[in-house]
């Protein structure tokens, strides 16, 4: 008789990264999906802050006020991250979508999206001493460079650590 260990894949020693090369950490090092999932958060975030302090400063703000508004951008998206897609998940379920087809994934993002810059404007405007009209620019302008910022991101972060195994790699 077969057993679960015997039928399920082998996991490879060096993780797979995209484009099927090896990682380059060489070494498995998140022992469960949500330890990978946190610390793909937490880096994220951390270069989140410091982006946006950088470029708002950049961009003539003050360095103590644009470090704020990274702060309170980074715990409002973290926060409504998690709000968001439970309510979204909770809906898909309720309406019996068993899967996420493209017009679902273009619903999400832009309503995720949406909420996030009507929770930001008038938090950056307040923050900065701006008007809405001028925070809403800046938040747009953030929004387009997140978009870079995030796909870059999980390249780099995949190609380091590799792919998130499947998980019957866990709890075995």
């Amino acid at each position: 008789m077969t057993t679960q260990e015997e039928l399920a894949p082998a996991i490879p020693q060096v993780p797979v990264g995209p484009g099927g090369r090896d990682a380059l950490i060489g070494r498995r090092v998140f022992p469960s999906p949500l330890m990978r999932r946190i610390t793909y958060a937490v880096v994220f975030e951390i270069l989140a802050v410091g982006f946006t302090t950088l470029i708002l400063a950049l961009l003539g703000n003050d360095s103590g006020s644009s470090f704020l508004v990274g702060l309170v951008s980074s715990t409002v998206a973290l926060t409504w991250n998690l709000i968001f897609n439970w309510g979204f998940e909770a809906f898909e379920r309720r309406i019996k979508i068993t899967h996420r087809p493209w017009y679902m994934r273009v619903t999400h993002a832009v309503l995720f999206e949406g909420g996030l810059v009507a929770m930001l404007v008038p938090a950056i405007a307040w923050i900065l001493g701006v008007s809405l009209l001028e925070a809403f620019i800046l938040e747009i302008g953030l929004l387009i460079f997140f978009l870079i910022y995030t796909a870059i991101y999980a390249w780099a972060f995949d190609r380091v650590f590799g792919l998130p195994e499947p998980r019957s790699h866990y709890g075995r």
